[in-house]
Protein backbone atom coordinates (compact mmCIF):
# COMPACT_ATOMS: atom_id res chain seq x y z
CA UNK A 1 0.00 0.00 0.00
CA UNK A 2 2.60 2.35 0.68
CA UNK A 3 4.09 2.17 -2.56
CA UNK A 4 0.27 2.38 -4.35
CA UNK A 5 0.25 5.99 -6.44
CA UNK A 6 -1.55 9.05 -4.97
CA UNK A 7 -4.12 8.71 -7.66
CA UNK A 8 -4.99 4.41 -7.19
CA UNK A 9 -5.31 5.72 -3.29
CA UNK A 10 -7.76 8.25 -4.26
CA UNK A 11 -9.74 5.58 -6.54
CA UNK A 12 -9.71 3.28 -3.26
CA UNK A 13 -11.02 5.85 -1.54
CA UNK A 14 -13.57 6.26 -3.93
CA UNK A 15 -14.75 2.98 -3.06
CA UNK A 16 -14.63 3.15 1.07
CA UNK A 17 -11.30 1.98 1.65
CA UNK A 18 -10.32 3.12 5.23
CA UNK A 19 -6.90 2.18 4.84
CA UNK A 20 -6.27 3.44 1.67
CA UNK A 21 -7.21 6.47 3.19
CA UNK A 22 -5.13 6.67 6.13
CA UNK A 23 -1.78 6.38 3.66
CA UNK A 24 -3.55 9.20 1.60
CA UNK A 25 -3.69 10.93 5.07
CA UNK A 26 0.02 9.93 6.42
CA UNK A 27 1.53 10.74 3.07
CA UNK A 28 -0.21 14.53 3.21
CA UNK A 29 -1.21 15.77 6.17
CA UNK A 30 2.28 17.40 7.09
CA UNK A 31 2.71 19.19 3.78
CA UNK A 32 -0.69 20.62 4.09
CA UNK A 33 -0.60 21.42 7.36
CA UNK A 34 2.55 23.60 7.18
CA UNK A 35 0.68 25.35 4.37
CA UNK A 36 -2.70 26.03 6.17
CA UNK A 37 -0.69 26.87 8.99
CA UNK A 38 1.09 29.35 6.85
CA UNK A 39 -2.26 30.91 6.10
CA UNK A 40 -4.40 31.24 9.00
CA UNK A 41 -1.38 31.52 11.31
CA UNK A 42 -3.26 29.36 14.37
CA UNK A 43 -2.08 25.75 15.33
CA UNK A 44 -5.21 24.80 16.63
CA UNK A 45 -7.19 26.12 13.45
CA UNK A 46 -4.84 24.53 10.88
CA UNK A 47 -5.41 21.30 12.80
CA UNK A 48 -8.81 21.85 12.50
CA UNK A 49 -8.87 22.63 9.05
CA UNK A 50 -6.78 19.89 8.13
CA UNK A 51 -9.59 17.50 9.73
CA UNK A 52 -11.74 19.51 7.00
CA UNK A 53 -9.77 19.11 4.43
CA UNK A 54 -9.06 15.10 4.88
CA UNK A 55 -13.15 14.44 5.74
CA UNK A 56 -13.82 16.56 2.15
CA UNK A 57 -11.43 14.10 0.48
CA UNK A 58 -13.09 10.88 2.11
CA UNK A 59 -16.84 12.56 0.93
CA UNK A 60 -15.67 13.78 -2.85
CA UNK A 61 -12.97 11.14 -3.49
CA UNK A 62 -15.16 9.70 -6.61
CA UNK A 63 -15.12 13.60 -7.91
CA UNK A 64 -11.29 13.60 -8.25
CA UNK A 65 -10.57 13.94 -12.15
CA UNK A 66 -7.04 13.69 -11.94
CA UNK A 67 -6.55 16.72 -14.17
CA UNK A 68 -3.53 17.90 -11.59
CA UNK A 69 -2.03 15.60 -8.94
CA UNK A 70 -3.72 14.57 -6.12
CA UNK A 71 -1.04 16.94 -3.90
CA UNK A 72 -2.40 20.27 -6.20
CA UNK A 73 -5.53 18.60 -5.42
CA UNK A 74 -5.34 18.68 -1.86
CA UNK A 75 -3.24 21.92 -1.40
CA UNK A 76 -6.56 23.36 -3.79
CA UNK A 77 -9.06 22.00 -0.78
CA UNK A 78 -6.72 23.34 1.91
CA UNK A 79 -6.40 27.05 0.71
CA UNK A 80 -10.39 27.09 -0.17
CA UNK A 81 -10.99 26.10 3.69
CA UNK A 82 -8.50 28.45 5.19
CA UNK A 83 -9.33 31.37 3.27
CA UNK A 84 -13.23 30.58 4.25
CA UNK A 85 -12.16 30.50 7.87
CA UNK A 86 -10.03 33.60 7.67
CA UNK A 87 -13.00 35.54 5.94
CA UNK A 88 -15.33 33.97 9.22
CA UNK A 89 -12.53 35.85 11.44
CA UNK A 90 -14.51 38.97 13.07
CA UNK A 91 -12.28 41.55 12.91
CA UNK A 92 -10.79 41.84 16.86
CA UNK A 93 -9.96 45.37 17.66
CA UNK A 94 -6.97 46.38 20.87
CA UNK A 95 -8.32 48.14 23.70
CA UNK A 96 -5.46 50.94 24.50
CA UNK A 97 -4.76 49.29 27.27
CA UNK A 98 -3.79 46.07 25.69
CA UNK A 99 -2.12 47.83 23.04
CA UNK A 100 -0.05 49.82 25.81
CA UNK A 101 0.95 46.42 27.07
CA UNK A 102 2.31 45.19 24.12
CA UNK A 103 6.34 45.20 24.52
CA UNK A 104 8.45 47.12 21.77
CA UNK A 105 10.64 43.87 20.77
CA UNK A 106 13.35 46.29 19.19
CA UNK A 107 15.24 46.58 22.29
CA UNK A 108 15.54 43.17 23.38
CA UNK A 109 19.11 41.74 23.03
CA UNK A 110 17.70 38.53 22.21
CA UNK A 111 15.86 39.77 19.05
CA UNK A 112 19.54 41.76 18.30
CA UNK A 113 21.06 38.48 18.23
CA UNK A 114 18.39 36.71 15.92
CA UNK A 115 18.73 39.46 13.14
CA UNK A 116 21.90 38.25 12.45
CA UNK A 117 20.64 34.85 11.72
CA UNK A 118 19.42 35.01 7.64
CA UNK A 119 17.10 32.97 8.10
CA UNK A 120 15.08 34.68 11.02
CA UNK A 121 15.23 37.41 8.91
CA UNK A 122 13.98 35.77 5.83
CA UNK A 123 10.98 34.67 7.50
CA UNK A 124 10.27 37.68 9.16
CA UNK A 125 10.24 39.77 5.38
CA UNK A 126 7.96 36.58 4.61
CA UNK A 127 5.51 37.73 6.43
CA UNK A 128 6.46 41.40 5.52
CA UNK A 129 5.11 39.67 1.94
CA UNK A 130 1.11 40.65 1.30
CA UNK A 131 -0.59 37.38 1.39
CA UNK A 132 -1.05 36.99 -2.67
CA UNK A 133 2.80 37.42 -3.10
CA UNK A 134 3.42 35.02 0.40
CA UNK A 135 1.17 32.30 -0.45
CA UNK A 136 2.52 32.01 -4.15
CA UNK A 137 6.22 32.12 -2.59
CA UNK A 138 4.95 29.38 -0.27
CA UNK A 139 3.46 27.08 -2.79
CA UNK A 140 6.32 27.63 -5.59
CA UNK A 141 9.53 27.59 -2.81
CA UNK A 142 8.35 25.42 -0.07
CA UNK A 143 6.25 23.12 -2.01
CA UNK A 144 7.86 23.17 -4.83
CA UNK A 145 4.61 23.48 -7.09
CA UNK A 146 5.03 23.96 -10.84
CA UNK A 147 3.82 27.74 -12.11
CA UNK A 148 1.00 25.83 -13.44
CA UNK A 149 -0.03 23.89 -10.56
CA UNK A 150 0.07 26.99 -8.55
CA UNK A 151 -2.42 28.60 -11.06
CA UNK A 152 -4.49 25.94 -10.65
CA UNK A 153 -4.40 26.05 -6.74
CA UNK A 154 -4.90 29.69 -6.77
CA UNK A 155 -7.56 30.06 -9.11
CA UNK A 156 -5.70 32.41 -11.40
CA UNK A 157 -4.32 32.80 -14.76
CA UNK A 158 -0.49 31.31 -15.12
CA UNK A 159 0.90 35.03 -16.13
CA UNK A 160 -0.52 36.49 -12.50
CA UNK A 161 1.15 33.75 -11.27
CA UNK A 162 4.49 34.71 -12.77
CA UNK A 163 3.56 38.37 -11.97
CA UNK A 164 2.96 37.76 -8.69
CA UNK A 165 6.10 36.04 -7.89
CA UNK A 166 8.45 38.66 -9.70
CA UNK A 167 6.92 41.19 -7.52
CA UNK A 168 7.08 38.85 -4.55
CA UNK A 169 10.86 38.57 -5.04
CA UNK A 170 11.23 42.42 -6.03
CA UNK A 171 9.59 43.26 -2.73
CA UNK A 172 11.63 40.60 -0.71
CA UNK A 173 15.26 41.30 -1.93
CA UNK A 174 14.46 44.92 -0.53
CA UNK A 175 13.35 43.93 2.57
CA UNK A 176 15.92 41.78 3.29
CA UNK A 177 18.54 44.53 2.05
CA UNK A 178 16.77 46.73 4.40
CA UNK A 179 17.60 43.88 6.84
CA UNK A 180 20.89 44.28 6.59
CA UNK A 181 20.85 40.71 4.02
CA UNK A 182 22.51 42.08 1.43
CA UNK A 183 22.80 38.90 -1.04
CA UNK A 184 18.81 38.37 -0.65
CA UNK A 185 17.00 36.83 -3.35
CA UNK A 186 18.59 34.72 -6.18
Amino acid sequence: MQTTSDEALIGRIAAGDKLAMQVLFARHHVRVYRFVLRLVGDPSRAEDLISDVFLDVWRQADRFEARSQVSTWLLAIARYKALSALRKRPDEELDDETAAAIEDPGDDPEVAMQKKDTSVVLRECLTKLSAEHREIVDLVYYHEKSVEEVAKIVGVPENTVKTRMFYARKKLGELLKAAGVERGWP
